[in-house]
Order: C-alpha cells, then sequence, then structure tokens
C-alpha cells in the first residue's frame, strides 16, 4: 500500500513538473485545397515576398548612399515603383482569396435573416462588377504597354533612366485584377446560393 502511494506520489510529481508546451495560435486565413488555388496563392507569397526583400534592399541602399556616402542611386526610384506595383496587386490578390479585403462588417455583426442575405448578395454583385470593370481597363492598360500607342509594337512606353518596358508593371495590375475578379466571382456564387437557399449554404 505504501509503495502504490509512493509511485502515485513521484507520478504526480513528474506530471506537475513537465514542462507544458505553448500551443500555436491558430491561423485564421483560408487554406488553398485545389491545385489551381495551391499554385496561384504560392505565386502571391513567393512574389510578395520577393518583391519585400527587393524594396528593402534598394531603399536601404539609396538611403546609405544618399545621406552618408553623399551620393545618388541612379534610377532607383523606377524599380521601387515596378517592384511595388507587384507587391501591391499581389498582395490584393491574396487578400481576395482569404477574403480578408476591408469591408463594412456591420452587416454580418448587427443583420440575419434574409436581409444579411440580401446585403451581402448586393455587397458581393457590386464588388464583382467594379473589379470586373478595373479588369477591363487593367486589360487595355497593359495592351497599350505591350503594343504602343500605335498598336503597332513600336514606341512602347518605356522609363525614362533605366528604359525598362512599362508592361512589366502593367502586368501586375492585369493579373492582380483578373484573380481578384476570379474569387470575388465565387464570393458572388455563395452569397447567390446562400439567397436562393435561405441560408442553408453557409458554411
Amino acid at each position: 500500500m505504501a509503495e502504490t502511494e509512493n509511485t502515485a506520489a513521484v507520478t504526480n510529481q513528474q506530471t506537475a513538473t513537465a514542462p507544458i508546451e505553448p500551443e500555436e495560435p491558430a491561423s485564421n486565413l483560408k487554406k488553398p485545397k485545389c491545385l489551381f488555388d495551391k499554385i496561384t496563392v504560392s505565386f502571391y507569397s513567393v512574389v510578395c515576398f520577393v518583391m519585400c526583400i527587393l524594396l528593402t534592399v534598394i531603399i536601404s541602399a539609396a538611403t546609405i548612399m544618399r545621406y552618408i556616402l553623399k551620393m545618388d542611386l541612379y534610377g532607383y526610384e523606377e524599380w521601387v515603383k515596378i517592384f511595388a506595383f507587384w507587391l501591391y496587386f499581389m498582395g490584393a490578390a491574396y487578400g481576395a482569396f482569404c477574403g480578408t479585403h476591408i469591408s463594412a462588417d456591420l452587416i454580418q455583426a448587427y443583420l440575419k435573416g434574409f436581409t444579411k442575405r440580401l446585403l451581402l448578395f448586393v455587397k458581393t454583385t457590386v464588388t464583382l462588377g467594379v473589379t470586373a470593370l478595373f479588369t477591363w481597363y487593367g486589360l487595355d492598360f497593359f495592351m497599350f504597354g505591350l503594343r504602343g500607342p500605335l498598336g503597332t509594337g513600336v514606341a512602347i512606353p518605356k522609363t525614362v533612366a533605366w528604359r525598362i518596358p512599362l508592361w512589366t508593371c502593367y502586368a501586375s495590375i492585369l493579373i492582380g485584377l483578373v484573380s481578384m475578379t476570379y474569387y470575388f466571382f465565387w464570393d458572388w456564387i455563395r452569397a447567390t446560393r446562400n439567397l436562393v437557399n435561405g441560408g442553408k449554404a453557409e458554411q
């Protein structure tokens, strides 16, 4: 009996002194499931990461050269603008996939029932329509940068210092807007199903 009590005491002591591993916080970000989403989301993530590194290096180098070495980094603004465009629009595409764009969450918080589903449908419809409109303009913008003002590929717009074709910047706008339109379309599909089915399609 005494041996059993001693064994139980030792076991309790070991349990009490055992280090408790902290639990990792669960991420609220949406995870890609299909192969297409895995490829596109990985592309957005890699581009954003690389652009952040390049922007940090270029801006830091320009600051050191200007204020310490009293020199100017030739044409660095052109590279910064191009990299920033890729960062912004790939980040916007990733945000559209995750559903983390800024929106009026008062609808989700205070409304219920049919009114909530109807307003969500209106919101997704307006969002999809505006994004699709800007996607059309983005395509026109990209084709202008690719073909030039005459549409023949002659005299295409370029940067002043490094003569970088501006379509390399416009491509990020088009890709980002096309991706946002795609993901907003699926948001609209879900909102439409919820409206028609009386909320039974909500997850």
